[in-house]
Order: C-alpha cells, then sequence, then structure tokens
C-alpha cells in the first residue's frame, strides 16, 4: 500500500522503479559513463594532483558532465536528502575495489568532512555511506572524526585551483596522528575536479607519520 501512494522512483529520471531495481532503474544504469579507472589501471584522476599530491592509486566511478544524469544524482544526493544514492555507489564501487590488489591493503576510509554548521544543517555528509560501504567491502576500519573541517566556505563554483587552495589550504586539522601511524588510508569524496580538497586534506594527512593516502570518489569532473 505504501508503494502505491509513494511509489519508490529511479534518482535519474523519477520513473517508477520495478521490482529487483534500486535506487536507479535499469535503463538509466545502462546510461551512466562508468570511468572503468581501476579496471585499467588508469592514472587520469593521479594527474589532476600530480606534483602536489602522492597518491598510492586513486580512481573515480563515473564522469561527470553539467546538465548529465551524475549530475542528477549528485543533486538529489547532496540537496535533496537522498543519502541512499551514497550508499548505492559505496556498494558498487566497494565490491570492483575489493578485487583489485592495489586497493586491498587499505587499512581505513576516511570522508572529506563537512564544516559542523553544513553538517548540521543537511544532516549527513553525502559521503559517508559511500565511504562506509567501500571500507565494508574491503575489511577496513572507517574513521569519519580524525579529519576535521575547521572553518565553513562558500561554494567552490567558478572558483579557480588557486583560490580553492587559498580557501581550503588551511581549513582541515587532524585530531589524531597516532591511530593511522603508518597506515593506508583511502579519502573518500563525491567528486574531483581540480583536486584543491584533496591536496588541502592531504597537507594535513601527511603530518601522520608514514602515511600512505589513496583516493576514490564517486565522479570525475569531465
Amino acid at each position: 500500500m505504501l508503494n502505491l501512494f509513494f511509489p519508490k522512483v529511479c534518482e535519474a529520471c523519477n520513473i517508477a522503479l520495478i521490482d529487483n531495481e534500486l535506487v536507479i532503474c535499469t535503463n538509466c544504469r545502462h546510461q551512466l559513463p562508468v570511468t572503468n579507472f581501476h579496471f585499467e589501471a588508469s592514472e587520469t584522476v593521479k594527474k589532476i594532483v600530480y606534483g602536489r599530491v602522492k597518491l598510492e592509486n586513486a580512481t573515480a566511478l563515473l564522469h561527470f558532465s553539467k546538465k548529465g544524469i551524475v549530475q542528477q544524482l549528485l543533486h538529489n544526493l547532496k540537496y535533496r536528502g537522498h543519502e541512499e544514492i551514497s550508499d548505492f555507489f559505496g556498494k558498487w564501487l566497494g565490491a570492483e575495489l575489493s578485487e583489485m590488489k592495489v586497493f586491498k591493503d587499505v587499512d581505513v576510509v576516511i570522508p572529506v568532512p563537512l564544516y559542523k554548521t553544513k553538517l548540521r544543517k543537511r544532516g549527513y555528509n553525502q559521503v559517508a555511506k559511500f565511504g562506509k560501504e567501500i571500507a565494508k567491502a574491503l575489511s577496513a576500519d572507517y574513521n569519519d572524526t580524525v579529519l576535521v573541517k575547521t572553518k565553513a566556505t562558500k561554494t567552490q563554483v567558478s572558483k579557480g585551483r588557486l583560490m580553492r587552495w587559498n580557501d581550503d589550504g588551511a581549513l582541515f586539522n587532524i585530531s589524531d596522528t597516532v591511530s593511522l601511524k603508518g597506515k593506508h588510508v583511502l579519502l573518500v569524496d563525491d567528486i574531483i575536479t581540480t583536486g584543491a580538497t584533496v591536496e588541502a586534506c592531504a597537507s594535513v594527512l601527511f603530518k601522520i607519520d608514514n602515511i600512505k593516502l589513496s583516493l576514490a570518489t564517486i565522479a570525475i569532473a569531465d
């Protein structure tokens, strides 16, 4: 009865889902611009931060383009409270990374944090469930307290990399430099564009002794 009056719909096209479809309908799933970076050992994501951040491994599940299907999904995830999208992509990418030898030694998964006021307003970090599902698939720990955002920032849209770096460079801090010593950390985020946020997070994470850092995102901006 609940599904009759409030049918579950596809997060991409809003058409009612049928049996065995979860979050995204079969048609839209087939249209998703999958990167296959981790299957092809692609350096595409690493090249974005080349010379700025040393990453062991890096991947993104999908290509992002303006007005595309991925933009619609990320908008629903971030601004419409549809956290199930994060969970869906976490299970998807987690299952694939668990088959990749280079990701099997990940010890801890850490999400890029939100500032406390934004977290309180939104009610959730949009990459939390994405990170938790990947951690589960890799049999790794999940830690959303060690990396902290210390100041609010305005939207990153239309900012250049240098301006983003000036804004974000001192905006993250770490609460614990001991528990992650010598660990392989997988940082997760929803999208990578210029790499400025990754660079800002890495600048404080590398204060931890003998740490290794990898990256996984839902999408990469074309």
